[in-house]
C-alpha cells in the first residue's frame, strides 16, 4: 500500500509539474506576443499614415509617375548599400530568414523598407503594402529577441508573429493574418507550436491600428444564393481558371526575374531603364494599373464597374516590372487586383454577379500564388461575410492544387505532394523542387493526347 501511495504521489507530482509548466509557458508567450503585436501595430500605423499622406501629396501632380525611374534607382541604392535583406517583396525575405537564419534579420530593414516602399507606391509602382509591414514587424521581432538574448527557437516564433501581425494589421483581418503567418512557411503544413502567439500578435496589432484611426475596406456582400448544382459547377470551373491564372502569374514573375537578371548592364542603369519602360506603359495604357489599385478593386466589389479582358494581364506585367526593376513593396495587394479583375471578367462573360466572383477571385489567387488555402478561406469570411465563405473555400483549395508545386514565395518548404501521381522530394524549398509525373500517368496522358489528335484529324 505504501509503495502504491508513493507511485500515485509521483504521478500526481508529475502531472502538477506538467500543467504548471504549460501554464507558465502560456503566460510567457502571451506577454511576448502582446509586445510584438504592439510593436507591429505601431510600426504599421506609422507606415500606413505616412504612405497615405505621401500618396495624397504625389497625386496632386498630374504626371507624378514620371519619377518612377529615379525612385527605382534610389530604392536600389538604399537597399544595396544599407540593407540587402530589404530587397524584393518583403514576405519572401522573412520566409528565407526563418528557414536559413533562425529568424535573424538586420534592423536596418525597418527604415529602408519603410522609405523605399513609400517612395515606390507614391510614384505609382505596382506593388503592395502588406509585405513591407510583415517584414518590418519581423525585423522588430528579431531585434527584440536579440535585445533580450532569446534562444533561436524563440526568435523564430516571434518573427513568425511579426508576419502574422503585419498581415492582420494591413488588411484588418486578425484571424486570417494569424493563419497566414503559420501557413506561408510550409506548403501543406501549419505550425501549431506558434499558433497561440501568432493569434495574439495578429489581434493586438489589428486593435492597435484600429485605435489609431486606421480604417479598412470590408465589403459584406449581399450574397443570397441557395445551393444548386449549376452554381456549384460554375464555382468549381472558375476555381480551375483561378488556379491557372495563379500559375501564369507565378511563371511570368519568375521568367521576368531571370530575364532581367541576365541583362549585362550596371544595376542602376538597368533599373532606370526599367522605370522608363513602366512610365511609357502608363502613358500608353493607364495609371489604373499603378500603385495599390484599391479604388479599382472597390469598384469591382460594389458592382460599379466590370473588368476589361486585359486588366489582369496588364496588372501582372506592371507588378513584374516594378518588383524586378528595383521597386520595393509587397505582392499580395497586386494579387488581389489580379484576382478581382479575373473574377469580374468571368462574371461578365457568363452573366454572373460581378462582386461575388471578384471576391472569390481575390482570395483564390492568394491561395494559388501563396499556397495558403486556409488563410485565404478565412480571409473571405472576414472581408466579405460568412455567406460566401463555403464557395470561396472550395475555390481556394482547388486554386491551391491547380498551381502545382510552385509559389510566388520560392523559399517555402514542401511538406506535401499535391497529388500522389507526381514524384517530388519533400523537405526542400520550392525553388529547388523538380517534380516529375509518374511514368504510368505519363503514359495515360500520352494515350489520351494521341486519341484526341486522331479524332481531331478525322
Amino acid at each position: 500500500m505504501k509503495d502504491d501511495f508513493i507511485i500515485r504521489g509521483d504521478g500526481m507530482r508529475q502531472q502538477f509539474e506538467e500543467q504548471t509548466t504549460i501554464f507558465f509557458s502560456i503566460m510567457r508567450w502571451t506577454i511576448l506576443a502582446v509586445i510584438i503585436g504592439i510593436l507591429v501595430g505601431l510600426s504599421t500605423t506609422l507606415f500606413l499614415k505616412l504612405l497615405a499622406s505621401t500618396i495624397l501629396f504625389a497625386k496632386g501632380y498630374s504626371y507624378y509617375f514620371i519619377s518612377i525611374p529615379l525612385v527605382f534607382v534610389l530604392s536600389t541604392f538604399l537597399t544595396e548599400k544599407l540593407s540587402p535583406q530589404s530587397k524584393g517583396h518583403g514576405t519572401e525575405k522573412v520566409i528565407e530568414a526563418v528557414h536559413r537564419r533562425a529568424g535573424r534579420m538586420n534592423t536596418m530593414v525597418v527604415p529602408v523598407k519603410l522609405v523605399t516602399t513609400i517612395l515606390t507606391l507614391a510614384s505609382g509602382g505596382s506593388v503592395g503594402k502588406e509585405g513591407p509591414c510583415g517584414q518590418i514587424g519581423a525585423a522588430l521581432a528579431s531585434a527584440f529577441s536579440d535585445l533580450f538574448k532569446l534562444k533561436d527557437d524563440d526568435r523564430r516564433k516571434l518573427v513568425i508573429c511579426g508576419i502574422s501581425g503585419g498581415f492582420a494589421a494591413v488588411f484588418g483581418t486578425p484571424i486570417a493574418g494569424a493563419i497566414f503567418g503559420l501557413e506561408v512557411l510550409y506548403v501543406g503544413a501549419v505550425l501549431y507550436d506558434v499558433m497561440l502567439p501568432s493569434f495574439i500578435s495578429g489581434i493586438v496589432a489589428y486593435e492597435v491600428c484600429s485605435n489609431f484611426g486606421i480604417t479598412y475596406f470590408h465589403q459584406k456582400l449581399n450574397f443570397v444564393h441557395s445551393f444548386s448544382d449549376s452554381f456549384f459547377g460554375i464555382v468549381l470551373g472558375s476555381a480551375v481558371l483561378f488556379g491557372l491564372i495563379s500559375f501564369v502569374f507565378i511563371e511570368m514573375f519568375r521568367i521576368g526575374e531571370r530575364w532581367i537578371e541576365r541583362w549585362q548592364l550596371n544595376i542602376y542603369l538597368k533599373n532606370f531603364f526599367g522605370g522608363v519602360v513602366v512610365v511609357v506603359l502608363m502613358i500608353l495604357c493607364s495609371t489604373k494599373y499603378s500603385g495599390l489599385g484599391l479604388s479599382y478593386m472597390e469598384q469591382q466589389l460594389t458592382n460599379q464597374q466590370s473588368a476589361a479582358w486585359y486588366d489582369f494581364l496588364l496588372k501582372m506585367i506592371f507588378t513584374t516590372l516594378a518588383l524586378n526593376f528595383g521597386g520595393s513593396g509587397g505582392i499580395i495587394t497586386p494579387i488581389f487586383f489580379i484576382g478581382a479583375a479575373s473574377g469580374s471578367l468571368l462574371a461578365t462573360l457568363f452573366y454572373l454577379d460581378n462582386a461575388t466572383f471578384a471576391a472569390i477571385g481575390m482570395v483564390s489567387l492568394l491561395s494559388g500564388c501563396a499556397n495558403t488555402p486556409i488563410a485565404a478561406s478565412i480571409l473571405a469570411m472576414e472581408m466579405f461575410g460568412p455567406a460566401i465563405a463555403p464557395y470561396a473555400a472550395i475555390s481556394c483549395v482547388i486554386s491551391f492544387l491547380m498551381t502545382g508545386h510552385r509559389s510566388i514565395y520560392p523559399s517555402q518548404i514542401l511538406s506535401m505532394k499535391k497529388t500522389s501521381s507526381i514524384n517530388i522530394n519533400l523537405g526542400q524549398q520550392i525553388h529547388d523542387a523538380e517534380p516529375t509525373v509518374d511514368l504510368r500517368v505519363r503514359y495515360q496522358i500520352y494515350r489520351f493526347w494521341k486519341l484526341f489528335k486522331f479524332r481531331r484529324s478525322k
